[in-house]
Order: structure tokens, then C-alpha cells, then sequence
């Protein structure tokens, strides 16, 4: 009797995990963001700096920042979006979380702060 029980909890568990779907999310806001720095000429040896912002379908993402096109530090965040103001929320502790609006109609597309300044512009 027990493996019997065993045995339809076990077709039981499989049936169930086959019918669960993830649904799919076509955010506009997924893919790659970016916002350059150019040093001004006095400062040429400084060169440029450079972020990104990653976002992947399933609510998180990778922040990367880049001088002279070198790797200089990353960290994951992850985000949320509602009534079409997205939340930003960084695991590293040291950078502040940050709330932006996509804007679609300017071309090329735009993340804007609150202020309605330009935080990244779609890569």
C-alpha cells in the first residue's frame, strides 16, 4: 500500500510540474542601456568612462562600468517595474537604488530620472 501511495504521489508531482508555464515577459524595457562620459580635452588622460545596465526577462540584470574600455566593476541588480515607473535595486549596498520612467517615443529610446535628466539611452 505504501508504494502504492508513493508511487501516485510521484505521477502526481510529475503531472503537475508539467503543466506549470513561465510566462513570458516583453517588457520594453529589456536589453542593454547604456550612458558614456567623455572627459572634457584638459582631462584626456582620463579617457572615457562608460555604463551598462543588463536587463533580462526574469526581473534581474547586471550593472557593468567600463574606463578606457576596461572592466572596472560590476554588481547585479535587480528590477521591478509599476504604472510604467521602474525601480532599479542594486546588491551592492555602496550604490543607491534608483527609480527611472522609460520614455519610447525620442529616438533613441531613454531611461530618465524623476528630474526628467537622461539616466541611459537603449544601446
Amino acid at each position: 500500500m505504501k508504494k502504492l501511495f508513493s508511487l501516485l504521489a510521484i505521477a502526481s508531482i510529475i503531472a503537475i510540474s508539467n503543466c506549470t508555464s513561465i510566462p513570458e515577459n516583453n517588457d520594453p524595457i529589456l536589453g542593454i542601456w547604456v550612458r558614456d562620459d567623455i572627459s572634457s580635452e584638459t582631462d584626456k588622460a582620463e579617457g572615457t568612462t562608460r555604463e551598462e545596465w543588463i536587463f533580462n526577462d526574469v526581473y534581474l540584470g547586471r550593472y557593468q562600468s567600463y574606463s578606457n574600455s576596461s572592466l572596472t566593476y560590476y554588481t547585479d541588480f535587480k528590477w521591478s517595474e509599476e504604472n510604467g515607473v521602474y525601480t532599479i535595486i542594486y546588491s551592492d549596498e555602496l550604490i543607491t537604488d534608483v527609480t527611472v520612467s522609460l520614455e519610447e517615443t525620442s529616438e533613441p529610446e531613454v531611461l530618465s530620472l524623476e528630474n526628467g535628466s537622461v539616466f541611459a539611452t537603449r544601446e
